[in-house]
């Protein structure tokens, strides 16, 4: 492994393990084991769930990274993953056209990236699930797309992840009367602030 390929891991894994228990807790909803994962950075711990992960940024030092197959394959099999995993990286930008294929994804991921699911969800299956953090507004983005269907809330306590699935209609109240539209969430490309503050939301893929 290339020492700049541990040093990346190192300060993305800066919490010891925090994304693999996200995934984890993720992938106990997600019905299937094939991941997009777009403006993903040097974040791999999806490969120590899913088979199949297709990573993408714009970002020269994620571009060296995923150049460093072998060494990120070290990475992976040191927990423990699935067997025959599949890794992939685009180095590109994910608002542009995409050679990839239409609703062939299980799990869509956007976690402080933008508006990921405004133009990545062509690729993630009907019926497929959408994991996205209030950063940036893609939450909200979400919430008014009609594609999309609140399906659960990932939930964060001392250091552990769980996924909850009832009281749906308690999420996404604005603290404040707002109109949530496109128009005015690119204008702040901010989160909205909502009565209750879990840590991700999961929306299944209805059309």
């Amino acid at each position: 492994m290339k020492k700049k390929t541990a040093e990346l891991w190192a300060k993305q894994d800066k919490h010891g393990g925090d994304r693999w228990r996200l995934f984890s807790a993720v992938a106990t909803v997600v019905d299937g084991d094939t991941v997009l994962y777009p403006g993903s950075y040097v974040d791999i711990a999806p490969s120590f769930v899913f088979r199949s992960v297709t990573y993408l940024d714009i970002d020269s030092r994620a571009h060296r990274f995923f150049a460093d197959a072998d060494g990120v394959r070290e990475l992976v099999a040191e927990h423990d993953g699935p067997k025959d995993v599949e890794i992939a990286f685009i180095h590109g930008d994910y608002t542009g056209a995409l050679d990839l294929p239409e609703e062939h994804y299980d799990l869509l991921v956007s976690l402080y990236a933008g508006f990921i699911s405004e133009h990545c969800t062509s690729h993630l299956k009907i019926g497929g699930t959408l994991l996205v953090n209030p950063s940036h507004g893609d939450v909200a983005m979400a919430s008014i797309d009609p594609r999309y269907s609140l399906a659960g809330v990932v939930k964060l306590s001392d250091d552990k992840y769980r996924v909850e699935t009832s009281d749906l209609d308690t999420y996404l109240i604005p603290k404040k009367p707002q109109a949530v539209t496109i128009e005015s969430l690119h204008k702040t490309r901010r989160g909205i602030a909502y009565t209750k503050s879990p840590f991700a939301y999961l929306f299944t893929r209805v059309a």
